[in-house]
């Protein structure tokens, strides 16, 4: 695959995907965004792909937000469209996604960057990372589901906070208010995540992707998560990921997942 904001490596079916607009600190454009979701389309039906890691290019930036100068001039019914567009394309998609997804946090996440971090199953962060949702501070609200996600992972307290006063918290405190899973720092933070991934990959794909889908119903109007964790265990049990993990326990084995 070849982007002009992307960069997708692909080694061991870990695939990780950087935002590479390194003199924009990365900052989320219109383009970027069509080609964040054209790459995660095409790494859901690869089979030599389970996993995806997400960053960014440089040391500075995971994203810094999103682009202003492409917005600024914008009706009430393009922000709208900017804001609905951008979440069904990326943000609720890697949410939904059915492959494991890492945000690895490197610098500034700020904006449409924290929020991009936060529709990944979870996040890591360098010891140089500052994260935060800025918007308030340009007259408009987070529109990629900040003020949403955000509640979900700190509790509504504090992402009011975070979003009233439009300021920035250091990683200790992201990991503190449970934003973040792990602080490291930045030389480690790719090998961090390739270790986290490598433990992923010794479970079934197939199982955590069902269970991807429990969890979130969790956090969906008029879905009973229960009711869809029920129906994800009961369909496990038709699985040959199933037969594999049950026998290998049973004959005190390493299961062997494709």
């Amino acid at each position: 695959m070849t982007f002009e904001n992307l960069r997708v490596d692909i080694n061991d079916r870990i695939a990780t995907v950087f935002i590479d607009r390194p003199k924009k600190l990365n900052a989320l454009n219109r383009a970027t965004i069509e080609e964040l979701h054209k790459a995660f389309a095409s790494l859901r039906d690869d089979a030599d792909v389970s996993i995806i890691i997400l960053t960014g290019s440089g040391e500075k930036a995971f994203v810094a937000g999103a682009d202003i100068s492409e917005f600024s001039e914008y009706s009430v019914e393009q922000g709208k469209d900017l804001a609905a567009k951008g979440q069904e394309q990326v943000f609720d998609y890697i949410a939904n996604f059915p492959k494991p997804v890492i945000a690895a946090v490197n610098g500034f996440a700020l904006g449409g960057g924290l929020e991009l971090a936060m529709s990944a199953h979870f996040r890591i962060a360098s010891d140089n990372a500052r994260l935060g949702l800025p918007e308030t501070s340009l007259g408009v609200i987070p529109g990629y589901g900040g003020t949403q996600r955000l509640p979900q992972l700190v509790g509504k307290g504090r992402a009011m906070e975070m979003i009233m006063t439009a300021g920035m918290i250091d990683a200790q405190t992201a990991k503190d208010y449970g934003l973040v899973n792990h602080v490291t720092t930045l030389e480690e933070l790719l090998p961090l995540a390739e270790k986290l991934a490598n433990k992923i990959l010794n479970n079934s794909i197939q199982a955590i992707s069902a269970a991807i889908e429990a969890v979130n119903a969790n956090y969906k109007d008029g879905v009973d998560g229960f009711e869809t964790e029920i129906n994800n265990f009961g369909k496990a049990f038709g699985t040959e990921d199933f037969k594999e993990g049950t026998q290998a326990f049973l004959n005190k084995k390493k299961p062997n997942f494709n």
